[in-house]
């Protein structure tokens, strides 16, 4: 273990630089060579501006016994679709279902690496013809000034039937080929009673092992199951996230706020796992039991209520996410984490290395200093 510390330049004008393309995780950990597993990725470690450097598999030391994991059982679906628009060949990522039955949809154009390319959507009115007969009609933009996810329907068709025989998960341009749906699947992954999923892999959790989290167990983290069905993410424009559903059961509420009473930290595995638990959190700083769509989005002008600390992928200097890891953490840590992650030749996006994001201070300063700023 090497440790680095010291201070960096603080703010939001990501003075850490772009990610050199060759940092790209392109294919899962566990078929980088053999004997590998999902956990055999790295973990920077940051406690303020105090950097560590581990493997995975060294988490369990740098928690304790009474800390409390928060993670998301989301499924991840097989979201992406071919289709076609006249004799024009489209792929189409369903996002999110909303309430009344539309769907919140991408398309894209296809290139010749097997991946996509960005595509404006639109207009309303657009058909896209889908497998099995099934039309996908555009109707209006989700957000009133963009133009990237519309909602459509499908009529007379069942989505959820549509993406599980035809559908593939959705990839992107940096990875280097199409996986089974399995390997974009957590360890808490469960299905939903509807049979509704994330778009996109909730994945911060992607190196636990059953192995891994016996293990924590045994030394007394506690674990705490929300749920939050994200939509597709934005790969080129980096907009902040839409409104996305999300349940916090009563069960992981009690854990929560008993973990807190006792003196354990409260670790989020995932942005999403704070979007949800920070939604159902009041400003008195108590969770409770919460279901429903969240349009919140952390940044540290609103601060965070629950949360003390975050595991989480690295995300790209433009990235809204980065707002949350400096409500956590602050701009001068999240500073000095990055430029480590980059010295230290860490890889980035879902295959890739973790960042262990942890407290300086005890919940009850930080919670006292975020509160008086609203």
């Amino acid at each position: 273990m090497t440790t680095v510390t010291g201070v960096s330049r603080a703010g939001r004008g990501r003075a850490w630089g772009s990610v050199p393309e060759e940092l790209s995780a392109r294919v899962p950990a566990e078929q980088r060579g053999p004997g590998r597993d999902r956990d055999s990725v790295r973990l920077l470690v940051s406690r303020g501006t105090e950097v560590s450097h581990h493997a995975f598999v060294e988490l369990p030391g740098r928690l304790r016994a009474g800390d409390l994991l928060i993670v998301n059982t989301s499924a991840t679906l097989a979201a992406a679709v071919d289709g076609r628009i006249g004799h024009a060949r489209v792929v189409v990522h369903f996002s999110t279902r909303g309430d009344d039955g539309r769907w919140a949809v991408e398309l894209r154009d296809p290139d010749s690496r097997g991946t996509t390319r960005a595509r404006a959507g639109g207009p309303a009115g657009t058909v896209v013809r889908l497998p099995g007969d099934a039309r996908l009609v555009l109707e209006e933009p989700l957000a009133p000034r963009g133009r990237r996810l519309w909602w459509g329907r499908v009529p007379g068709a069942d989505v959820l039937g549509l993406l599980r025989r035809y559908g593939r998960p959705i990839r992107y341009s940096y990875t280097d080929r199409d996986q089974p749906l399995s390997v974009y699947q957590t360890v808490f992954a469960l299905p939903s009673d509807d049979g509704a999923g994330s778009a996109e892999m909730p994945s911060a959790a992607r190196p636990f092992t059953s192995r891994l989290v016996a293990e924590l167990v045994s030394r007394g983290v506690q674990f705490a199951p929300v749920t939050l069905h994200t939509g597709v993410a934005s790969a080129e424009s980096h907009e902040p996230p839409y409104p996305e559903r999300y349940e916090v059961p009563a069960v992981s509420a009690r854990l929560i706020n008993a973990a807190r009473a006792g003196g354990g930290r409260i670790i989020a595995v995932g942005t999403t796992a704070v979007r949800a638990v920070e939604s159902a959190t009041g400003e008195d700083g108590l969770v409770r039991a919460a279901k429903g769509w969240t349009g919140l989005v952390v940044t540290p002008e609103r601060g965070v209520r629950a949360v003390d600390g975050l595991l989480t992928g690295l995300h790209e200097p433009e990235a809204s996410h980065l707002l949350m890891l400096e409500a956590i953490a602050g701009g001068a840590a999240i500073e000095r984490a990055y430029e480590e992650a980059l010295r230290g030749r860490y890889l980035w996006h879902e295959f890739g290395d973790v960042h262990l994001i942890l407290p300086e201070r005890p919940h009850s300063e930080r919670y006292s200093r975020n509160s008086t700023s609203e």
